[in-house]
């Protein structure tokens, strides 16, 4: 059984996915419009062009994710979404691309359970996480 975050979006979906591919280094398995599908009927004209579903791959884990019509799109709220990479300069890294013109929680630095712990909220909405490795 696998675990996979769906992620929901308020029309920015497509370029969340894109810049999720830049910065983790994954790989957009398919990135789908309501136009075409059955589901166009259930939008309105305008929002045809959003994604209906996209997947991106990355290692052999999956983040998925689509455009929420209004007025069924919600705030993100209640999760994060954790990234746990085994080496600091990777989590630094991580962490600046991710939370780039993003809202900052918590500063990414050394806590008594890892060697990095950071906490923010991307441009898209998305709350994330980094956790590093355990502190020495």
């Amino acid at each position: 059984m696998r675990l996979t975050p769906y992620l929901h979006f308020n029309g920015n979906c497509e370029a969340a996915f894109k810049f999720y591919e830049k910065c983790l280094g994954g790989k957009i398995q398919g990135m789908f419009a309501y136009e075409g599908t059955p589901g166009a009927e259930q939008v309105s004209a305008n929002w045809r062009s959003k994604i209906m579903h996209a997947c991106l791959i990355i290692g052999d884990q999956a983040l998925m994710g689509s455009d929420s019509p209004p007025p069924h799109y919600q705030k993100p709220q209640g999760f994060s979404v954790t990234l746990s990479p085994r080496d600091p300069a990777e989590a630094d890294r991580l962490f600046q691309a991710l939370s780039e013109n993003g809202t900052i929680k918590m500063p990414l630095q050394k806590t008594f359970w890892a060697e990095r712990f950071g906490m923010f909220t991307d441009r898209f909405g998305v709350p994330w996480m980094i956790n590093c490795g355990p502190s020495a």
